[in-house]
């Protein structure tokens, strides 16, 4: 049987330098590997927001075409604080639909919606703005301004085709 002393215990108990060094060094890594990924969030955000709502215009599209009734696409802006918790409980209800579909607008959720009609003339949503597909292949046409901090898309209508195409300037 060994004895070990006092003292050889209290040196074999605790941490080198050389080892928290390379914990830290680690930890260095793993954070930037993850940070650049949590700025990022925004822009997928909305990319993801500018596709859903492409989809929608192109959904009401190909609803007017085969049903051969118009069909129309809405943009809701976001509401203000105050009509937010007013409205809670109606949002809350309606989480469960789809955001596609003829009953449910398209809802901004923090960004913010221009319309240039075809005359181009810029009109900033503030409630709800419609845009109507007629069952020929036209709509009422021009181009939704959707913007979120510095990013900004733009999807173009075309009033004599009704074809939708979306355009990012950022990329």
């Amino acid at each position: 049987m060994t004895l070990i002393s006092a003292t050889d215990r209290r040196l074999s108990g605790g941490f080198t330098l050389l080892e928290l060094m390379i914990v830290l060094a680690i930890l260095a890594m793993g954070s930037m590997l993850v940070i650049p990924g949590l700025t990022g969030m925004d822009t997928r955000t909305f990319n993801a927001q500018v596709r859903e709502a492409s989809s929608l215009l192109n959904y009401a599209r190909r609803t007017a075409v085969v049903t051969g009734r118009p069909a129309v696409a809405s943009f809701q802006s976001q509401p203000d604080e105050a009509e937010a918790e007013e409205d809670a409980d109606i949002r809350t209800s309606e989480a469960a639909r789809s955001t596609l579909g003829p009953d449910a607008p398209w809802s901004s959720r923090g960004v913010e919606i221009a319309y240039r009609d075809s005359t181009q003339q810029l009109v900033e949503v503030e409630d709800v703005i419609d845009i109507t597909f007629f069952p020929e292949g036209g709509s009422t046409g021009g181009e939704l301004i959707l913007t979120l901090d510095d990013r900004e898309a733009v999807i173009v209508i075309d009033p004599f085709s009704g074809r939708v195409r979306t355009e990012l300037p950022d990329d």
